[in-house]
């Protein structure tokens, strides 16, 4: 029975799964592969040891498997792809197909179905394709300049709460704050200075490091950012839904009452997934995100759980799609 690999890399993790035809037969997961990010000796790294650790567990080699699709954060452009497929190619003697994470997100969440995926991991995106294949995009444009309501504009976001609250109080009894502390441990700092200074670093700091402790917290700042981000990332949601599934291509049926003709609209479900670690670590910002999204589109059924997009790669390296694979 042959055997397929799917990979899903991202800033801050790298999953790969192995499956026969029907099972998945073993998980493992390294560091963060995405080649912008970390460069290219650090992907490599990640996607070898995610590779031979997940073909151990399922008692195989590498040299077995018969194809591998990798989704990756802007794996989609011509000339990742060619790296991430040149780094696998050094270890899997196989077709591989490399992906944009969006793709293989969606493919997670509604096989080759409709439906709209909002991503909210190191960065966010949401992503669609309607009853006729048409797909539409929008947000994913950067940590510098956009990403709302992924784990870096969450971390970006607390420290700029956490800061301009400060001058309102003295910085030692700001400073001696559970959720500020938190907030100090992640980054290694000790003062609301410090934390400063590092925000302001160039390059940049990790300012996804910090989500975990935004999350975890129950102050009102954290509350107040973790509201933010299930608002931001139902707005670029609505805007999918919007290109994808206009309200004025709802359903119209005749029915026929004691003689008199009445006009009803039939609204089509939309169906609506989310996936990332911000999704997945934070009740309150999947609270937020559902309430925001039903309001602004009562159509919507969203799937309570989160997906995991490395079981789209999986399932499109079952399938065998022809689309960027390489031999």
């Amino acid at each position: 029975m042959p055997h397929y690999l799917g990979i899903d890399g991202g800033g801050t993790k790298t999953t790969c799964a192995v499956g026969d035809d029907t099972h998945l037969l073993a998980t493992a997961t390294a560091g963060p592969s995405n080649i912008v990010r970390v460069g290219e000796a650090r992907a490599r790294e990640s996607l070898h040891q995610s590779v031979r650790q997940a073909c151990a567990a399922a008692g195989i080699m590498p040299a077995e498997i018969a194809r591998t699709c990798v989704g990756g954060a802007g794996a989609g452009r011509p000339e990742l792809a060619e790296t991430v497929r040149r780094i696998l190619a050094e270890i899997l003697p196989t077709p591989i197909e490399v992906v944009g994470d969006m793709q293989t997100a969606l493919e997670a969440a509604f096989d080759t179905g409709p439906g709209v995926i909002v991503n909210a991991g190191t960065g966010s995106f949401a992503y669609g394709r309607d009853r006729h294949g048409n797909t539409a995009r929008a947000g994913g444009w950067g940590f510098a300049i956009g990403d709302e309501g992924s784990a870096h504009w969450i971390g970006r976001s607390a420290v700029n709460a956490v800061l301009r609250e400060s001058d309102r109080y003295p910085a030692d009894t700001f400073e001696k704050s559970p959720y500020v502390g938190a907030l100090f441990k992640a980054w290694g700092v000790t003062t609301l200075a410090d934390l400063a200074r590092a925000a302001n670093s160039i390059p940049p700091p990790d300012f996804a490091q910090l989500s975990s402790a935004v999350a975890a917290s129950n102050h009102p700042l954290a509350q107040q950012v973790l509201n933010g981000a299930g608002r931001e990332l139902a707005q670029v949601a609505a805007v999918v839904i919007g290109r994808l599934f206009p309200s004025e291509e709802n359903t119209k049926q005749e029915i026929s009452l004691n003689a008199k003709s009445f006009q009803t609209t039939a609204a089509a479900t939309i169906p609506v997934a989310m996936t990332g670690g911000v999704f997945r670590h934070s009740a309150r910002v999947r609270e937020v995100f559902y309430n925001e999204l039903r309001q602004l589109d009562p159509r919507v059924e969203i799937n309570p759980d989160v997906v995991d997009p490395v079981e789209g790669a999986l399932r499109m390296a079952r399938r065998g799609s022809s689309m960027g694979a390489a031999t």
